[in-house]
């Protein structure tokens, strides 16, 4: 694995691609929270989790901020699959809802972010997490902001 790559030279897409060959090496907050890819495609992104007793909070249930970073991540990385090198995005906004907790003993979730609208100054994208029988766990949407890198 690559040591350091700027992945600005690269199209967004390959970027998510090296994630999942391990080509490009993962963001730290994924390695951190022990978050995997799982695919890639344009405008599409799913990762995994398994969740554990360090992503609780005190009451023993998934920190919700887990479960938004989860989110916002397979949404940002959908809407980086779209750009082309030289261009990057940050999240101006990101709206979550909390449909049911999540615990170790709930086991692997997943997370699929979808590209809604790709601009050429903003994206937006939704996301779901589910279980492994395919119940909703939480959903959210967020609008990015696209913008050059700097020279």
């Amino acid at each position: 694995m690559s040591e350091t790559v700027d992945i600005t030279t690269l199209p967004g897409i390959a970027v998510m691609r090296g994630f999942l060959d391990g080509s490009v090496p993962p963001p730290g907050a994924l390695t951190l929270l022990g978050m995997r890819m799982v695919s890639a495609e344009i405008g599409s992104v799913t990762m995994s989790l398994n969740p554990g007793p360090h992503h609780a909070n005190p009451m023993g249930v998934m920190h919700g901020g887990i479960l938004a970073t989860l989110l916002d991540s397979v949404m940002g990385c959908s809407v980086h699959s779209t750009l082309p090198a030289g261009r990057i995005y940050t999240t101006l906004e990101i709206k979550v809802n909390y449909l049911r907790g999540v615990t170790p003993s709930t086991g692997t979730i997943t997370a699929t972010g979808t590209v809604v609208h790709a601009g050429r100054r903003s994206a937006v994208a939704e996301a779901r997490v589910t279980d492994a029988a395919g119940k909703l766990i939480a959903t959210a949407s967020t609008t990015c902001l696209i913008m050059e890198t700097a020279a």
